[in-house]
């Protein structure tokens, strides 16, 4: 519940769980952080219910996530009702992780521009670029996430994956229907992308809206899509292995 947070220069090793948990604050800035912790469950930086956070100049080298944008779970995230918006990622470094810039699980309050640019992601450790997670039992609304000017060097699984059938913990279905839309891929270079370009798996009554992938190149990939339930997807001026894609 602050406002005005300055977290800059410090170095945390080997923290027990997420690392960084701005949580119902307002105009965060994190500066020039380094966090090296490869427990379980070792995010780097979750803003939480929180809206004008700008994380640049980091390095993440993480058990986990590096950066899980949250908003509550479940129930608690639909009675506190607080999104966490306006959400600034850039000249961050991310190495190991589940994740580079993550939205959810935890995201019930929903979450809405988040902004990622001029960041380096790059590790045989790393299984994600970008990626989004909910759920029938989580819920919540993701609106409005761009990425630009990104270099990731190797992942292990996408370079975008987003999913609403996130099940880590066993059965997460119910009645709480998520939506992801808006979300804006641009200027991005990959040397090795892994299993797939973009990874996306919606609910049928509930489709992944209006997703753009833009100048993207990448050298090497196994797939370029594993698509279910999404609608308005663009592929412009991208190219695998010097090959233009054609629109999915």
């Amino acid at each position: 519940g602050c406002t005005n947070v300055l977290i800059q220069g410090v170095k945390v090793v080997n923290a027990p769980f997420w690392i960084l948990h701005p949580i119902k604050c307002t105009n965060v800035i994190v500066d020039g952080v380094n966090i090296e912790s490869h427990g379980p469950n070792n995010d780097g930086c979750d803003p939480e219910y929180s809206k004008n956070v700008l994380i640049k100049n980091c390095t993440f080298n993480t058990g986990d996530d590096c950066i899980a944008i949250k908003a509550g779970r479940d129930n608690e995230g639909r009675k506190v009702w607080i999104m966490s918006e306006n959400i600034i990622v850039r000249d961050c470094l991310m190495i190991d992780s589940h994740g580079g810039v993550v939205i959810g699980s935890e995201m019930s309050a929903g979450v809405k521009n988040v902004f990622v640019e001029d960041c380096t992601m790059d590790s045989p450790q790393l299984d994600r670029a970008i990626r989004l997670k909910t759920n029938s039992r989580r819920g919540g609304v993701v609106d409005g996430v761009y990425v630009r000017n990104i270099k990731v060097g190797k992942v292990k699984e996408a370079v975008l994956h987003m999913t609403m059938h996130y099940s880590i913990y066993g059965n997460q279905t119910g009645n709480f229907i998520p939506q992801i839309r808006n979300i804006y891929l641009e200027n991005i270079t990959v040397k090795d992308a892994g299993d797939y370009a973009i990874f996306a798996d919606g609910l049928e009554n509930s489709k992944i809206d209006n997703v753009v992938f833009k100048n993207v190149k990448i050298e090497k990939v196994k797939e370029a899509f594993s698509l279910k339930n999404i609608s308005n997807l663009q592929v412009i001026d991208t190219y695998i292995d010097h090959k233009k894609v054609a629109q999915p």
